[in-house]
């Protein structure tokens, strides 16, 4: 009742609704989207979409981001990435990591990196669309979508608009005793997207001295979460100064802990069956 027939701002599952997902750009191949998604700002969500891309990328996959928060990019500083993006004849050339990570985000059109982004909602949401569509992305395993925090139109229109496998949520100790958390992942539910785990990011520290695990935000409630909407725990993160140094100096591909390498193991596993 009530509808206008405008599919395109709608998240209801009624039967009627159409396939809104955008036209892959002809000259690309991307197998598995997953979206990395949280409640609310300051979580970890782009290092851990950078690192679960590093470490799908040392297990020998073609691996790709798509950096759709584009009032607050970070992927490519995360990367050392300073080039600017180029074109040809089939549409817009992504840049490449070190290790041969493809990377797509609005600091790599803009004139200078810490120009702001004083768009409103169509552009934006449009820009997002267009890394889709015009990037020539070539042959990728595995396609990471970096999104802003909150249930707003961004993410609204990556779950629309991109043929998501699946996202990831990521969330601090004390953000999944809030509602917040609840917020993204009923959002998710309400798009027919399916939810592929959590991950709680500075779970706790390891004192360097005596080895001693220290919940420095409150004791973990992540598993209890995972029970209550069947999903599963991807990964608990420690607070770990030499991981957020490696991506603060933009050297994301560096950090040899392997903290992703289960959690990159069951995706996988999920994926492909």
């Amino acid at each position: 009742m009530g509808c206008n027939h405008d599919c395109s701002s709608c998240s209801s599952n009624c039967g009627s609704k159409q396939d809104l997902h955008e036209e892959l750009n002809p000259h690309s191949s991307v197998k598995h989207v997953i979206g990395v998604v949280s409640g609310k700002g300051g979580v970890g969500k782009s290092m851990v979409t950078s690192n679960m891309a590093v470490t799908f990328n040392r297990m020998g996959k073609s691996v790709a981001i798509l950096d759709a928060d584009i009032t607050g990019p970070s992927i490519p500083k995360a990367f050392g990435i300073t080039e600017k993006a180029m074109g040809s004849e089939f549409g817009i050339l992504p840049a490449e990591t070190e290790t041969g990570i493809e990377i797509m985000s609005i600091n790599l059109l803009l004139k200078n990196d810490t120009d702001p982004v004083v768009w409103r909602a169509p552009m934006i949401t449009g820009t997002v669309k267009q890394f889709w569509t015009d990037v020539v992305w070539g042959d990728v395993d595995y396609m990471f979508v970096d999104m802003p925090p909150g249930t707003g139109d961004i993410p609204l229109t990556v779950f629309q608009s991109l043929p998501l496998d699946g996202i990831i949520v990521v969330a601090s100790p004390q953000e999944l005793v809030s509602m917040i958390v609840e917020k993204a992942v009923k959002m998710a539910e309400m798009m027919n997207v399916p939810l592929l785990g959590l991950v709680e990011n500075m779970s706790y520290f390891v004192c360097p001295d005596c080895g001693k695990k220290h919940s420095v935000f409150g004791d973990s409630h992540i598993d209890e979460v995972a029970e209550k909407h069947g999903t599963t725990v991807l990964a608990k993160l420690p607070i770990d100064p030499e991981l957020a140094k490696k991506v603060d100096e933009g050297k994301a591909e560096m950090f040899e802990g392997n903290y992703f390498d289960e959690a990159a193991a069951q995706l996988e596993e999920m994926l492909n069956k």
